[in-house]
């Protein structure tokens, strides 16, 4: 088994744009400097929010350096090394380990898609090639296959995985996923994505949460997650509603969809906050402008955000 275990708060790390769609440094040492000085437990970079899909090599390979820079070894750095078969999420992979990451982040192959013996095949072969914890992520809207929660045990019980990062939707793989894990002698460091329902995953058995809320406000995710910790499931679910409230940025928009709604309007809180400098979304996908900055900017006056 791996002895790699995490737990607590893991934000997915916004990635911060300049207008001509180069990496702000600046806006992501503001970013990364705020949520560990909220008391997360990790970072994940180059996820979904992490515009993973979106980056060349090129720009991958500066967020990582960037990231690894920034955040020295104050927290763990995941790393997703999304790709669409496993000779390119290998390549990835080496980069990251060459430049520090702790763990890397990989999902099923998406696009010669194959049957469970190839997925598994896959979590193998990166586990043996890589000198790092490998964490599987589950997103079937993105990749087309769902991880069931047996296979994932099996891959914990080799040692192959050192945990999951679920943001499948499907509630029943999930705690079925926490009880066997909890009896397996627990190999794996559960994860939950849905970052609004992290109350009820925790009281599953799960060991933290990776929320893209959190790059907005990181630290209602810390006290739900204490408050957890401790028992006190009135105190977590007093928090999860009231990030809850927050999550309203993203149905307070019109006239955008999928990930311009989504991180976009992350960015732009952010950019609302003076943290990040603009909210460049990268192309084609358009930022958030006029009618639709000023009402995230009421769900965050509302919130005492701003």
């Amino acid at each position: 088994m791996s002895d790699f275990k995490i737990g607590g708060v893991v934000p997915p790390v916004v990635v911060s744009e300049r207008e001509d769609h180069s990496l702000d440094i600046a806006s992501f040492e503001n970013l990364i400097n705020r949520m560990i000085d909220a008391g997360v437990d990790g970072l994940f970079f180059l996820g979904s929010s992490g515009e993973v899909v979106f980056s060349t090599d090129a720009m991958r390979e500066r967020v990582i350096t960037e990231a690894v820079r920034i955040v020295n070894h104050r927290v763990p750095v995941l790393v997703g090394i999304i790709d669409t078969e496993t000779e390119r999420v290998l390549e990835h992979g080496r980069m990251a380990q060459k430049l520090g990451a702790d763990a890397v982040v990989v999902t099923a192959p998406f696009y010669a898609l194959g049957g469970l013996t190839e997925i598994a095949d896959h979590f193998r072969i990166v586990a043996r090639e890589l000198d790092l914890p490998v964490f599987a992520y589950d997103i079937p809207v993105c990749v087309h296959t769902k991880l069931p929660w047996k296979l994932m045990i099996e891959l914990g019980h080799e040692g192959v995985l050192a945990g999951v990062k679920d943001s499948s939707g499907d509630d029943i793989n999930f705690r079925y996923l926490c009880q066997e894990n909890a009896k397996a002698g627990h190999p794996l460091s559960v994860l939950t994505g849905h970052e609004m329902v992290v109350d009820c995953a925790y009281l599953c058995g799960a060991d933290g949460s990776v929320p893209g809320l959190a790059n907005v406000e990181p630290y209602g995710y810390v006290r739900m997650w204490k408050a957890a910790q401790a028992g006190d499931w009135a105190t977590a679910k007093l928090e999860q509603d009231k990030l809850n409230e927050l999550s309203h940025i993203f149905d307070v928009t019109t006239g955008v969809q999928g990930y311009a709604g989504g991180v976009g309007a992350f960015k732009t809180a952010l950019q609302l906050m003076g943290i990040f400098e603009t909210n460049q979304m990268p192309r084609p996908v358009k930022r958030l402008t006029g009618e639709n900055v000023e009402n995230i900017r009421e769900v965050l006056v509302s919130c005492g955000l701003l």
